[in-house]
């Protein structure tokens, strides 16, 4: 959606967004922001494909506005991002935190992933646990264990059929290939992570098996503040069939010691 479009919906709510374009290494990004710049930040991180625009309706939760200043990027490779680039899990890591160490105002930040986002915001804690007051995984592919192989991926990758493929499932094709070779050098690393760890699932997600849950646990043992939520009977779509679910999580976060 083009900023001034998507800048037209917030204002039909009377509310402003900020439509940011940066860039780091060289790589163009863009994100959304709303809400005032002296409250914590939600930090939201979309799947795979996807765009800020998943993350619409909580942008526009006056409940949560109250409480936070709210962040949703197009990651890159989709959206406004140096769209059709696939990028590795480091990479990935790298380039949002470029966003991340811009948009410090000195107030506790916590980051929410959704299914690729998932492994995305585990690397970037791993990386930088000194910057996230909490994290929150929505039916996050974590577990390299629990991966379908999947060889089939690999034939698109450096082969003339891709571009048989739409502009974001190609990405999105290739940054899976490339992820499930990533997610087993993230898998030792898991020791970085001691702020609160909050897993929300569905147990009947056909998409990434609730088994990802386990996985986070048995990684995270040694951390006392972690949370489990698991959904009867939801599938992958957790972020918009249980808003309810992850907005009443996300509220618990306004109160927390790591806000104090």
């Amino acid at each position: 959606m083009p900023d001034e479009k998507a800048k037209m919906k917030f204002k039909e709510h009377d509310m402003y967004a900020h439509f940011m374009h940066t860039s780091v290494d060289s790589i163009h990004l863009h994100y959304v922001k709303v809400g005032s710049d002296t409250l914590p930040t939600l930090f939201f991180i979309h799947g795979s494909p996807g765009s800020w625009k998943g993350y619409e309706k909580y942008l526009m939760d006056t409940a949560l506005m109250k409480h936070f200043r709210m962040i949703a990027i197009d990651r890159p490779g989709f959206g406004y991002s140096n769209r059709g680039h696939a990028y590795h899990l480091e990479k990935q890591s790298e380039l949002i935190y470029g966003i991340v160490k811009k948009e410090m105002n000195g107030k506790p930040m916590h980051i929410i992933g959704h299914s690729l986002g998932g492994p995305i915001v585990v690397k970037l804690g791993q990386d930088h646990p000194e910057a996230y007051a909490s994290m929150t995984i929505l039916a996050g592919s974590i577990s390299p264990y629990d991966e379908p192989k999947e060889g089939w991926r690999r034939i698109f990758i450096h082969n003339p059929l891709q571009y048989l493929m739409p502009g974001p499932f190609r990405v999105c094709n290739t940054e899976i290939w490339y992820f499930k070779k990533d997610l087993y050098e993230m898998d030792t690393c898991y020791n970085r992570l001691t702020m609160p760890v909050t897993f929300i699932h569905g147990d009947m997600d056909n998409l990434v098996p609730v088994h990802n849950v386990e996985y986070g646990k048995q990684k995270l043992a040694f951390n006392k503040h972690v949370k489990v939520i698991i959904i009867p009977g939801a599938n992958h779509h957790i972020p918009w069939d249980h808003y309810d679910v992850v907005k009443t999580h996300l509220l618990t976060l306004a109160s927390e010691k790591s806000n104090k």
